[in-house]
């Protein structure tokens, strides 16, 4: 892996930022409550027992669940809704196949559960918005102070639920 291409960024870094910044924040200090989270480990068992002849691609920090001919990226999901998050977090994955020298073609989400794929397409706009993504991870994970939290009905199913609205 080249230096340029491995940013310390996973997939769950960018979904984390899209979906709640302070997330993003306490996560890249180490705090990883949703180790403990059942629809964390329902999601894990799913990818295990679907899709089963595709083969994870490690990229450090970053792991995509499979890669076809023609460089299509492929993502599974075990929500039955799919969200902006899930396109940002395939689109961070062709940008980071991109910057090893990968031509790659497009992504595709796979949502089992509701028996339908997403299409996430590939080209100058989608690297930009990845590369703009990327930016504000970045800028995210270097800050001192840790994100102000969202307002508390946005933060029903979150792992880190707990943490930022807990009992002091």
């Amino acid at each position: 892996m080249t230096e340029e291409s491995d940013t310390g960024l996973g997939g769950v870094h960018i979904k984390y930022l899209l979906h709640c910044p302070r997330q993003l924040w306490l996560y890249s200090r180490g705090y990883r409550p949703e180790q403990r989270s059942d629809t964390v480990a329902f999601g894990e068992a799913l990818d295990e027992t679907t899709y089963t002849r595709r083969r994870t691609i490690d990229l450090g920090e970053a792991k995509i669940d499979w890669v076809t001919t023609g460089a299509v990226v492929h993502e599974t999901k075990s929500s039955r809704t799919p969200t902006p998050q899930h396109e940002a977090q395939v689109r961070h994955y062709c940008l980071l196949l991109s910057r090893l020298g990968v031509n790659v073609a497009r992504g595709t989400i796979h949502y089992p559960l509701i028996r339908r794929t997403v299409e996430v397409p590939w080209g100058d706009e989608a690297r930009a918005h990845a590369e703009e993504t990327e930016r504000q991870a970045h800028e995210v994970i270097g800050s001192h102070q840790p994100p102000p939290r969202l307002p508390r009905k946005q933060c029903r199913g979150c792992s880190y639920r707990d943490y930022c609205w807990g009992e002091l």
